[in-house]
């Protein structure tokens, strides 16, 4: 391992994200692998596509042009049955611009509350990319619950469960959630890949 990717005895990987919450869930499972995250000093350059496996993956060539170490990339998304699979790509804007509240307002009288999170989780290094990808289906509450969490958290109901994201500790949501899905499995290959 090169001093870059090995810090007290951890393998440790950049992560181009602004979202804390995001970056905390990420490292409550990484810690299982003794894997340390790093913040990247990078920005997240995203395209516009419905696709977000190609958005995450663009951003991780992108990020690594101006960073030049490992790192990763996470795009997650909502989607709605019932909303033809809507916010979608556009899960990040949307929470932005109309929010918990306005979700649930276009789902009034709507009695279809199946939706699904993805998480497209891209690696990339010297010798190019690998995609990861996490799913979780579930059901939209009628109104948010719980304090934990971020985004659409207190709306989405895992499956087999009545609690929302928001009502779950951070340890218990990665027991469920489509980003813990990606991360193990990133995890479990990187560790491999690096003995």
């Amino acid at each position: 391992m090169s001093g870059k990717e090995e810090q007290f005895g951890k393998l440790s990987i950049c992560i181009v994200s602004q979202n804390e919450g995001k970056i905390k869930e990420i490292q409550n499972i990484l810690d299982n692998f003794n894997i340390k995250l790093k913040k990247c000093n990078a920005e997240k350059i995203e395209i516009q596509d419905e696709d977000i496996d190609k958005i995450a993956i663009y951003a991780a060539l992108n990020a690594y042009k101006s960073v030049k170490e490992p790192l990763l990339v996470d795009d997650s998304a909502l989607y709605i049955r019932s909303l033809n699979n809507f916010p979608g790509a556009y899960t990040n804007f949307v929470y932005k611009t109309i929010g918990i509240k306005g979700i649930l307002k276009l789902m009034e009288g709507i009695n279809d509350r199946f939706a699904f999170f993805k998480t497209s989780l891209v690696y990339i290094d010297e010798n190019g990319y690998k995609l990861f990808n996490g799913i979780v289906e579930g059901n939209i509450a009628y109104e948010p619950r719980g304090k934990h969490g971020f985004g659409f958290d207190p709306i989405f109901i895992p499956m087999n469960c009545n609690k929302t994201f928001s009502e779950m500790d951070i340890n218990e949501k990665n027991n469920y959630s489509h980003r813990s899905k990606a991360v193990n499995e990133f995890a479990k290959w990187i560790i491999t890949k690096k003995l």
